[in-house]
């Protein structure tokens, strides 16, 4: 780590660069000193959790004592709940829809959706669905639904489907088979495109809960009574911890995305992170300063906000982390705390325009977290297309990244000048070594922060509150 600028920078090249969030007016080295017992009880409680999957005073919904293993998915071991032999069988069922299946549909809600949009975004972008099949290299179209009860938009995707594609795989994932969202729409649309059968040939493949017996989920027993393949919804991994397990690894199959290199990079994170140092371990130095500005200084809303449309949906993920994470009414003890960020999305220049007001001018109760992409794949130079118009003239010559960078660059100046604590992440490039890094990062972090706090990070009781009126309801416009 290079202490005099404050940043932290892996083997890989992804950077924490927090030297807008430590220092003279942010974070100091005596608000880090003053909490050092706690950072390294939390690094061991971290610790314990990678090799037992315990964490202190968590327990399941049902009230029974739960393991904690999404730590365990970046490694591709025997005996792991990411094995071998389960990576070649996603990997072949990739190869399987190539040339032919047309579309695949995605049905999920919250973790079995959220994640699964990052690696269709990063790896396919907006206009994946408009090229043709050897440009795709013989995979799939791919949608996504069940994350909205939409009526309108559900029955124009059956439209849609039904104009453009002979052969549909359903992919329906839901742990228990009893997600309204996702079930809900998947039988609008299963019934839908069964209908128009011989004209359409429809698959469908199920990802839950596997376990047998008294424990069998409906989804489980409707995919056996069905003859659906399955692939797994892991014990041990909440929703939102998931997209490096089978349930977002399904959707990385199905467009070729690097599943590989995907959960390498989440390894070498991981394997960076082990280190007890602050300073050197970058999801725990991330946790303690926002743990710190929120405590100390009331920062207690973060905008994350990645300078690149395609990750935007990575902050549309990290809310779910941050929120179910983090959001909790007491601590361990049963005390209330009322504890945890607000998230908020925000894109880049986009948003410079529309949120930056309020960043800049508004309560000092606020974090930006950017996201830097450092090398472009493909950076157009802005050309001199009018040489009459001196303001546009004058910005020929750069290329996009450079005016991309220079925006963000004078938003953190300007933040900064006036106390605004910021941060960025910087990966060297968009791939998908550096997005599991990044996203693996940030997973870790909400384990680190949950131990500071002492809340537990991996349940979601607020969850639950809504979940026991709406079946009642539900029973009610029933009759």
């Amino acid at each position: 780590m290079d202490r005099q600028s404050a940043i932290v920078t892996l083997p890989s090249g992804f950077s924490f660069d927090y030297s807008n969030l430590y220092g003279q007016g942010f974070v100091t080295q005596a608000d880090v000193i003053a909490i050092a017992a706690r950072i390294n009880a939390a690094h061991k409680a971290i610790e314990h959790m990678r090799a037992t999957g315990e964490i202190r005073g968590h327990l399941s919904k049902d009230g029974t004592p739960e393991k904690v293993l999404f730590s365990q998915l970046p490694y591709v071991e025997e005996g792991r709940l990411n094995s071998p032999a389960s990576i070649a069988r996603l990997k072949e069922f990739g190869q399987s829809l190539r040339h032919k299946v047309d579309a695949v549909l995605s049905f999920g809600i919250g973790g079995s959706y959220l994640g699964n949009k990052v690696l269709f975004d990063v790896h396919c972008g907006e206009f994946w669905n408009s090229k043709s099949s050897e440009e795709r290299q013989g995979y799939p179209k791919l949608y996504f639904s069940g994350n909205n009860i939409d009526p309108r938009r559900t029955m124009e995707l059956v439209e849609q489907i039904k104009a453009e594609a002979q052969s549909v795989m359903l992919i329906v994932i839901s742990k228990s088979g009893s997600t309204l969202d996702t079930m809900s729409t998947f039988m609008v649309v299963y019934d839908a495109l069964k209908q128009a059968a011989p004209d359409i040939v429809l698959q469908v493949v199920a990802v839950t809960d596997l376990a047998t017996g008294a424990q069998e989920t409906l989804l489980h027993k409707l995919a056996g009574e069905q003859g659906w393949p399955m692939f797994s919804v892991p014990e041990g991994v909440g929703g939102r911890f998931s997209v490096f397990s089978e349930v977002g690894l399904v959707t990385a199959a199905c467009i070729g995305f690097d599943i590989d290199g995907f959960l390498a990079g989440a390894r070498a994170m991981d394997e960076a992170c082990k280190t007890e140092d602050i300073w050197h371990n970058p999801a725990m130095l991330n946790a303690v300063l926002k743990y710190l500005a929120a405590a100390n200084y009331g920062r207690d809303i973060e905008v994350f906000m990645p300078y690149a449309d395609y990750l935007k949906s990575v902050a549309e993920w990290y809310v779910q982390l941050l929120a179910e994470s983090l959001g909790k009414r007491t601590d361990r003890s049963g005390r209330e705390v009322l504890y945890g960020r607000t998230p908020v999305v925000a894109v880049g220049t986009t948003d410079m325009h529309a949120q930056t007001q309020q960043h800049q001018d508004g309560k000092r109760d606020k974090i930006v977290q950017f996201v830097k992409v450092a090398e472009w794949a493909s950076d157009p130079v802005i050309p001199d297309a009018f040489p009459a118009a001196a303001a546009l003239s004058d910005i020929a010559g750069l290329q996009l990244s450079q005016a991309l960078e220079a925006a963000r660059k004078a938003n953190a100046a300007a933040l900064s000048g006036d106390g605004r604590f910021n941060a960025a992440f910087v990966l060297p490039e968009m791939n998908d070594f550096h997005l599991g890094e990044l996203l693996y990062l940030l997973a870790l972090s909400v384990a680190y922060e949950g131990e500071l706090a002492d809340v537990d990070a991996f349940n979601q009781p607020g969850v639950e509150a809504y979940k026991r009126l709406l079946g009642p309801m539900l029973k009610k416009c029933r009759r």
